[in-house]
Formats: structure tokens, sequence, C-alpha cells
């Protein structure tokens, strides 16, 4: 192997070498976070992101360096999850763009990739901070270009180097931002980043890594007979049949393309696999009429290597081969027969034409039951428990028949991943309301005018959020120091836009004094959703209770169902 360049195999192991080590160490990055909550974190974000393209990756059967790149790009930015999975997918994005067209990369190359890679991250965030992974990210870059100019050719020497730089800068962080000396950690997305590097630097050194975790594998002392038998035994097979072929492509495909054509597969089966580059397309889906996965694909060019399955018939005839082997019990043809009947298909109504639509991400049944009584035509679960990805904001824009979509993230860390499906999408008017908290996006929702322009409503949409003040209670899950308050795993939390407000070990003291904290002179309405693990009698006597304390405020109780989040308060 040259120590002076990099081939698109020798990258390939390294980036899913660099997935697997990311996600062997994604709990640990989750506990560097400042706020100690429990919910989806900075390395659960970062590793399903990242995860997202090594699928792609390791399902490659082209080698050269386009494709690979293509396959990190586009994976990562649809598999984006929260704000450190968007700018990783964003320095993805940019790293690639200056290696796809070379047959190998060297050290020169290399630097000049991470300049492009930080450009494109500090892009897309609005008001970059320092002492984050940008900054983490910017002290790689400005390394390799140094030793980039200063001649050096020996990228061992010169990978060693950077990501000593880049731990160093990562050391600095606290020093940055008071909150990470406060809580005596670094950041948790710049340390993400360096352990991507680690694993990717691991196995170009020759390291024992294990990069087949991306691949499928039957689970160890499970054989794929036995595998085969307990699927069949628990359900029935929804999409009989098994549909692959190959699109000798007109044209490349865009990524919006892309994103169509999945989103079509995905409405008509499962089991989608999708590997594309500039001339072909290699497609594989379960569903119950290939012809319609056929006629959509001819849209995008001609065919080749057609082979469609009967999975009901073969798993058929496998049941009556294993009868005859004495391995199961079949009573008879009418048992047989029933296990294959097709289930009905229920058609997914068609949605009427909008001149405008809502999309919401929610954190519970009643949440969702909340924006849907506000007019929200498509309801995300996921939230503070799990961020969606850049996907799954898509998936739902396709869905909606609108000329102008309004989205609501409703929690900070999901807006970059609205705004990425907003530049992703070009047949329709996406915008998105930076809402950054359940009650943020409620009150946008009724600051929305029907009639009004979607530029007016956006300002005005915009401007009802100003003023409302969000509080949310949750437990910690370890030791800390955060705005001058000692909280220790088990406390309760009272967190108010950002800040701490309350700390205790008893659950309603702790709403109690966060509200108070957040009530002030010019405060008229408080409302009060209680979570899933709450009952209402008790969220009846905390009612009682808030409005003894405010009376010069109307106290509003609502069921969210949201789970982790004992109560969400908001304060008008």
């Amino acid at each position: 192997m040259s120590n002076k360049t990099i081939d698109s195999i020798m990258l390939s192991k390294m980036f899913l070498a660099s997935a697997k080590n990311l996600d062997s160490k994604k709990e640990w990055i989750n506990e560097l976070n400042v706020f100690p909550v429990p919910d989806g974190d900075t390395g659960t974000n970062m590793t399903m992101t990242i995860m997202s393209a090594a699928k792609e990756v390791a399902t490659l059967t082209s080698d050269d360096m386009e494709t690979l790149c293509k396959s990190i790009s586009s994976g990562s930015l649809r598999g984006a999850r929260g704000n450190s999975g968007v700018i990783l997918s964003q320095l993805l994005r940019g790293f690639t763009k200056v290696i796809k067209e070379t047959n190998e990369i060297d050290v020169k190359i290399i630097a000049d990739a991470c300049e492009k890679a930080v450009e494109t991250a500090y892009k897309a965030v609005m008001k970059p901070k320092e002492g984050t992974i940008l900054t983490v990210a910017k002290g790689v870059s400005t390394k390799a270009r140094e030793l980039a100019d200063a001649g050096e050719e020996d990228i061992s020497k010169f990978l060693e180097a950077v990501i000593d730089y880049g731990n160093k800068t990562l050391e600095k962080t606290p020093e940055m931002l008071p909150v990470l000396k406060q809580a005596g950690v670094v950041d948790s997305g710049g340390q993400g980043l360096m352990v991507v590097l680690q694993g990717a630097y691991d196995l170009y050194l020759g390291k024992d890594v294990d990069i087949t975790v991306m691949e499928s594998t039957v689970t160890p002392g499970v054989s794929k007979v036995d595998s085969y038998k307990e699927s069949i035994d628990s359900e029935d097979i929804k999409f009989g049949y098994c549909t692959e072929f190959i699109i000798m492509l007109d044209k490349a495909f865009n990524i919006k393309q892309e994103l169509d054509f999945k989103s079509y597969l995905e409405s008509i089966g499962d089991s989608i696999v999708v590997v594309a580059d500039d001339e072909i397309v290699k497609v594989h889906v379960h569903t119950n009429d290939p012809g319609m996965a056929i006629q959509k694909a001819l849209m995008y060019g001609s065919l080749s290597n057609m082979k469609i399955d009967n999975m009901r018939l073969e798993h058929r005839e496998n049941l009556v081969r294993h009868n005859e082997k004495g391995e199961l019990e079949v009573k008879d043809d009418v048992e047989i027969s029933a296990v294959y009947k097709q289930p009905e298909e229920t058609p997914e109504p068609v949605m009427e034409h909008k001149d405008d639509a809502f999309i919401a991400i929610s954190v519970g049944t009643g949440m969702d039951e909340i924006f849907k009584s506000l007019g929200v035509d498509y309801v995300i679960s996921g939230g503070q428990t799990m961020n969606p990805s850049t996907e799954d904001i898509i998936n739902a824009i396709e869905k909606i028949n609108a000329d102008n979509i309004f989205v609501l993230p409703n929690n900070k860390n999901i807006i970059l991943a609205a705004n990425q499906a907003r530049d992703l999408t070009a047949d329709k008017n996406i915008v998105v309301i930076p809402t950054k908290t359940i009650p943020q996006g409620i009150s946008a929702l009724i600051g929305y005018v029907p009639g009004s322009s979607a530029a007016d409503n956006e300002k005005a949409m915009c401007e009802s959020i100003e003023y409302i003040k969000s509080g949310e209670v949750t437990y910690a899950v370890r030791d800390t120091m955060i705005d001058d308050k000692q909280i220790k795993s088990g406390d309760y939390m009272g967190i108010g836009d950002g800040k701490i407000l309350s700390v205790g070990a008893k659950l309603e003291n702790v709403v109690l004094d966060m509200i108070d904290n957040m009530v002030d002179e010019s405060t008229e309405l408080i409302s009060i959703y209680y979570g899933e693990d709450i009952d209402e009698s008790k969220a009846q006597s905390l009612v009682k209770k808030v409005t003894k304390r405010h009376k010069e405020c109307e106290v509003e109780l609502q069921y969210g169902g949201q789970p982790i989040y004992y109560y969400i308060v908001s304060a008008e």
C-alpha cells in the first residue's frame, strides 16, 4: 500500500471503520452533553447519521471514487438527525465534493477537501458558535493545510498530526463555551468528530477493525433455515414479490430524483435498496405489484438484469419441504393456504390540494391530537426522545399536496434537519418556522392567518413565538454542575429556554419552582401538558397549587402524553 495516496477501496473501509467506532462510543459521547437529560442525544444523532451513509457504502458493488462519494454524501444528508448530525452530514458533503473527481487522494487533496468541508458546514448554521464541532473541524482543517503547504506527503504522519491537533482543539472548547467549563466536559459534537477520524485512522494503520457490522448477518447460533421458519411462524408475508433490476440511466440521478424514487417504492413495498451512480441504479424492492415499480423505473431509463421471485410460493414450498423432513408441523392444506392469504391493501387516500399545509414534530399521543386539532396535516413523531431525520421530513413533505408547507420543528435540535429537507425540495415552497419547543409550535399555529400570503404568515408565526416562555421537567442521568446549580443523578430538573430553572428531589416542588421562575407581571396564561407517566389526578392537584400561587393568571391543563418529560409548560 502506498503511504502517499488513498484509493476508493481503502477510503470505503476507512469510512466504515469510522462509523463503527462512532457507534461503539455513542453512549460515551451522549454522556458529554451539558444537560444530563435522558433523551436522544449527540452520540445517538451522529451515529444514526453516519450509519445511514455506511449502509449505502456497505452495499456498493462499484469501486470508483465518485460512486463512493455520492453514497457518503446522499446517505448522510438523508439520514441526518439533530444539529450535530446535520453538521456532520455537511462536513461529509463538503469533503466528498472535492475528492469525487479523483481516483486517489493525497495530502494536498485531503487538505483541500477539509477546507471545503468546513466551509460547507459553517454555511449550514445560521449563527455558528465557537467551542463546538465546527471549531474542532476548523482546527483539523487548519492543521491539514499547514502540513500540506509544508510539503508533508506521508499520509500516516499527516493523519497522526491532524488528529493530534484536532484533539488539542477539542480540549480547548471548555475555554470557549463557559457552559462546557462549568459542566466539566468538552463539546460532545467535537468529540464525536474526533471519534470518526480516529476510527478511519486506526483502519489505515492496519489495526484489526471489524467493518462487517454494516452488513446483514445471521444471529449467532441461529441458522438461516431457523431464522426463516421463525419469521413465517410470526407473521404473514405482506409483500409477495422480490423484485430486482438495474436502471440504465438516460441521465444522472440527482438527489431529489433519488429521494422521489425511493419514496415511491416505499409507497408500494418494503425491503428497499436503491444504489445509484451516474450511469446505473441498482434496485431491490418487495412489492405486491412489480409492474408498478418497473413502470416508475422506466421514467429514468432502460432496464436490465430483471429478476422477480414469488416469495409466497417459495415459502409454501419450503414449508412442505420442511414438513417432509419432520422439521415443521403442518396440520392441513387449509392452514397452509391461510398463511399465504394476501392481505387486503388499503390505498392511502389522496390528499385534496391546499394552498397552505402544516407539518409538526410532536412528542406524544396527546400532543399529536392537539396539533391535529389546530390544523396540522402531518405529524412526525420524534421530538425530544428521537430526533427525526432529514429524510423523515422529506417523506412527510412528499405526502402533502400543497403549494406552501410550513414545517414546525418544535425542538432546537431539529431545525437544521428541517432546513436541510427544505433545501432538498424543489417543487414546493417549504417554510421552516424555527420553533424550539412544543409550546412555540402551538403558538405559531395560532398565529397563522388563513388567506394571507406565505411570506406574511411566516412573519406572523415567527412573531407569535417571541413571547412564549417554555419549560419542561425531566430527570438527570448523571451528576453535574450547570447554571451554578449542583445536580445529582436522579434529581428532577426544570429546564426553561435553555437554562436550568429548578432542581430537586421532589417532582411537584421542581415544577412549581420552575413555573415561578417563568411567570412575570406580563404573564396571563399558564398552559400545563402532563406526560405519559403522570396520573391525571396528580396533574389536577398541581394545577390547583399553581392557580393558588398565581391568581392573576389563567391556568390550563391538557394531556400531552410525552415520554421522559413529566410536564411541559408554557407561560404567555
